[in-house]
């Protein structure tokens, strides 16, 4: 399931006109929508006047934002990506990207867009243009705007299926595709469709792009059209988040349970309880008899025995996070990992007696102590690329492995 780039371009730093390369011989442009092009992982297209922005929640959803790290995550672009089919040698795609910052100094961050063939990276491209929000406390507190970015690929002109896959930790506005050969839309057969929901681990957080991303490799290697609805920080049972799972088709369903509930602190064991039920009732009224895994979290040492919440010294590299929890809080219904799995697995006990299509997967299993140890996670909390991989490898098999709780051959 490794991922490789047989092909890198890269957009230079700094601000690029946006007629930049207009004059670029050969190139046609391509209509965003109503052509040939189709929008895969998103459940909403939002138009602008420039172009659009391809949403990860329904617009109903967007009346219940409770604050702007949570608008922000949800409007990032994980597990999205442009699909066509062409014979060109260079595609050109306008972006204007909005990402986050620590503070209104800090030095840009480069974002990738890669574009795969046959589940391998053939084409990548990069930019640190764009506009940049600072949030303290999770509100808004200073906007640095940005520039259009113009993202250049080169391919080799034999015809074949492709998929644009956009950088997990952008908002991005699609603003213009251009391509030196005709752009056909895709003939590649229908997959079966997985919605996923979880946290920042599942969202991408800290993996160098997207196709490192845990989801996104499990859809490569399972052939699976992923709808990847993980929001950093955002995992928190919101019933707007369940909503969009009960009103997106779905062939499987899998929810990543708990993480976000103990770094935030922002429940007990007895509100978790209801709320996990509200969350699972709230699915299954748009999906009754879908397959539903519920998984919960991975192994993550500051809070495996200690409650929330957890904060962050550093930042960028040198970020690294703790837990400022006592471990005697669990006594008075405070959450730790330790507690979220044994409670998210009675809980699918009880409900497989009357549900036989949910099933639970303890996330230790995924990624535990043991594993921590070989191979710790960078800031205490995120996995790299290394982490993705091996979460991916297991989860597959897993979930959609031949002796695994739903195998891909049967959806």
């Amino acid at each position: 399931m490794t991922m490789t780039s047989t092909s890198t371009t890269t957009a230079p730093a700094g601000a690029i006109h946006p007629d930049a390369t207009r004059a670029a011989s050969g190139l046609v442009d391509i209509p965003l929508v109503g052509g040939p092009l189709t929008i895969r992982g998103a459940v909403w297209i939002e138009p602008t006047e420039r172009g659009i922005f391809p949403r990860r929640y329904l617009p109903p959803a967007a009346h219940r934002f409770v604050d702007e790290f949570m608008r922000a995550t949800m409007s990032q672009s994980a597990g999205i990506r442009i699909a066509f089919r062409t014979a060109a040698r260079q595609i050109e795609l306008r972006v204007l990207s909005t990402r986050l910052a620590d503070f209104v100094d800090a030095p840009p961050t480069m974002a990738t867009y890669d574009i795969c063939a046959n589940g391998e990276v053939v084409s990548t491209a990069s930019s640190d243009i764009g506009t940049r929000l600072v949030l303290v406390d999770r509100n808004l507190s200073a906007v640095v705007a940005g520039g259009e970015a113009i993202l250049n690929f080169a391919l080799d002109g034999q015809e074949r299926e492709y998929e644009l896959w956009l950088p997990y930790a952008d908002e991005v506005e699609l603003r213009g595709f251009r391509a030196d050969a005709p752009v056909l839309a895709s003939s590649a057969p229908s997959r079966p469709r997985w919605v996923h929901h979880g946290s920042s681990i599942s969202h991408g957080y800290v993996a160098s792009r997207t196709t490192r991303t845990w989801p996104t490799m499990v859809a490569q290697a399972s052939d699976l059209e992923l709808v990847n609805l993980s929001y950093a920080g955002n995992a928190m049972l919101d019933q707007s988040t369940a909503r969009t799972i009960r009103d997106t088709p779905a062939a499987v369903i899998s929810v990543k349970l708990g993480i976000n509930v103990v770094n935030g602190d922002v429940m007990r064991l007895r509100a978790f309880r209801s709320a996990v039920h509200g969350f699972l009732d709230t699915i299954r009224d748009g999906h009754p008899d879908t397959p539903l895994l519920v998984i919960s979290p991975v192994c993550c040492p500051p809070v495996e025995t200690t409650p929330g919440p957890t904060v962050r010294t550093g930042s960028g590299d040198t970020a690294w996070f703790e837990s400022a929890g006592s471990v005697d809080d669990v006594a008075a219904g405070k959450l730790s990992l330790q507690v979220i799995r044994r409670e998210l697995a009675d809980i699918v006990a009880h409900r497989f007696r009357h549900d036989p299509h949910i099933g639970y997967l303890d996330g230790s299993d995924l990624y535990g102590t043991s594993d921590n140890l070989r191979q710790p996670m960078p800031d205490n909390l995120h996995p790299a690329d290394d982490v993705n991989e091996l979460i991916a490898e297991r989860f597959a098999a897993a979930a959609f492995g031949a002796n695994g709780w739903t195998p891909r051959s049967s959806l």
